[in-house]
């Protein structure tokens, strides 16, 4: 892994820190991302209030669980909103495990079918693998000129711990003054989506809080976008 660096702030002058707010809607490891950030740099606070969750540099939305109970609580929470008007508005906002996956349009468990956020096309479904779930470190297949993943070793593993996953990218660019999604890509059985960066949204199959250096290093890669 490649060190940052930082430029030397002026003589007399001080450099804020990004505010970053892990959204609370009762699904996700919200005191380990709370901890990761403020090692990244940010100044973090865990809140569903909506004014700060707004008003934030960047909005971290946790998941662990399943997509059903997760979009469930997202909504008592107006977190489908606060995100949908935060990327309306180009602000910043990063899924995590099924943060991410909740940021698709439908999530299909046991058989049963629940509507997504739909920013982007695609359904998260029972990973193709003969191991389940995929629940340790793996590599990622980046794309070259990924922010995310920059000043990262090809060989970097990443921490994860799912069932479900999203095996098909489905968005089409027909707007030629928009910019192409990078999608990052891991393999457990069959390849799916591990990494999306499209614009203000960013997004992880895996978990960075937990991923050690090379965690570290991709929240400080976000932070340092905000």
């Amino acid at each position: 892994m490649t060190g940052t660096t930082s430029t030397p702030a002026t003589p007399g002058t001080t450099t804020r820190r990004k505010k970053v707010v892990v959204f609370d809607y009762g699904f996700g490891n919200v005191r380990s991302a709370e901890r990761a950030l403020a090692r990244a740099g940010a100044d973090v606070e865990i809140t569903r209030d909506y004014d700060k969750a707004m008003n934030a540099d960047g909005l971290l939305v946790p998941g662990v669980g399943a997509f059903d109970a997760c979009m469930k609580g997202l909504t008592q929470a107006r977190g489908h909103w606060i995100i949908d008007r935060r990327l309306s508005g180009g602000r910043p906002v990063m899924g995590i495990c099924v943060g991410m996956q909740i940021l698709f349009a439908r999530g299909i468990e046991h058989g049963v079918e629940t509507e997504g956020l739909d920013e982007w096309p695609g359904s998260v479904e029972p990973l193709q693998a003969g191991i389940v779930p995929h629940m340790g470190w793996n590599t990622v297949d980046a794309p070259e000129d990924s922010q995310l993943f920059a000043g990262l070793d090809a060989d970097a593993r990443y921490y994860f711990v799912h069932s479900y996953a999203v095996h098909d990218w489905t968005l089409e660019i027909t707007n030629a003054a928009m910019r192409e999604p990078l999608v990052t890509w891991s393999t457990h059985g069959k390849p799916f989506v591990s990494a999306v960066e499209n614009g203000a949204l960013w997004a992880t199959q895996f978990h960075p809080e937990k991923s050690g250096d090379a965690g570290a290093q991709l929240l400080t890669n976000w932070i340092g976008t905000l």
